[in-house]
């Protein structure tokens, strides 16, 4: 998208869906936060256009603005997450029921090929990958949904909740078992079976395993220990302490 040609009116709303993205897929980590410089520059908006979208998404609670010091993702407690799994769920089993079955051809081919990718993925790629190749192939499966509004509301919900953690994806047959369900949700499209697309998408929605004795909780980041490594080079996040209030107005220069 080209971000000076088009209007605020697209390029905000644009901003803050690559935004939400970002934080659902664990670029931008719980608890990190945001120097909108480094927004600017990693995603080629104004200024202008970053505080606006990172407005939204505190309005959305995905960031939290903390006076003083500047924006952060925010990290989500048990209930809300709990809330939103049910939300999810609701918003998921209503679409399913609305898809079409048999889908077509070439929206199976689509399919079949993201629920290999993330097989890949499952198989040697990292957390965030996964993440990336399991919000992809649930987002084409919903553009089989003929209500868009729904179809929107469960990708706003997805993006509103934090990406499964490395606990998650590392427990035993975790992520073996999201990949059988993506085939056989396929499977039962190409097939023309609503109960068993139905009942695949049903079992999708199982709760994450119990995280293991001394991991972080979900969505909140360790406290990286002294001599850690910075993050990945594809991740935007910005960790350490917030600014002190009294460098305020450095701070907002640099934000």
């Amino acid at each position: 998208m080209d971000a000076e040609a088009s209007s605020p009116g697209q390029r905000v709303p644009a901003l803050e869906s690559a935004l939400a993205e970002d934080i659902q897929t664990g670029r931008l980590p719980a608890g990190s936060w945001l120097k909108q410089i480094a927004l600017q520059q990693r995603y080629g908006h104004s200024r202008g256009d970053v505080r606006r979208a990172l407005d939204g998404l505190a309005a959305r609670r995905l960031v939290e603005h903390v006076p003083n010091c500047g924006f952060r993702v925010a990290v989500m407690d048990e209930l809300r997450l709990q809330e939103l799994r049910q939300l999810r769920a609701i918003l998921e089993n209503a679409a399913a029921a609305l898809t079409a079955v048999p889908a077509p051809p070439a929206a199976v081919l689509r399919l079949r090929a993201l629920a290999e990718a993330f097989s890949a993925a499952a198989a040697g790629g990292s957390a965030q990958q996964r993440n990336e190749a399991n919000f992809a192939f649930h987002q084409a499966l919903l553009e089989l949904c003929p209500n868009r509004e729904l179809a929107q509301a469960v990708i706003q919900t997805r993006l509103r909740m934090p990406a499964a953690p490395g606990a998650q994806w590392e427990a035993p047959g975790w992520v073996a078992e999201s990949a059988r369900q993506h085939h056989a949700m396929v499977d039962a499209l190409e097939a023309g079976d609503r109960s068993a697309f139905a009942a695949a998408v049903r079992a999708h929605q199982r709760p994450p395993p119990p995280l293991p004795a001394g991991a972080a909780p979900r969505g909140r980041p360790r406290k990286a220990a002294a001599g850690a490594t910075r993050p990945a080079r594809d991740s935007l996040a910005i960790g350490g302490s917030p600014p002190h209030p009294s460098a305020q107005s450095a701070t907002t220069e640099r934000r």
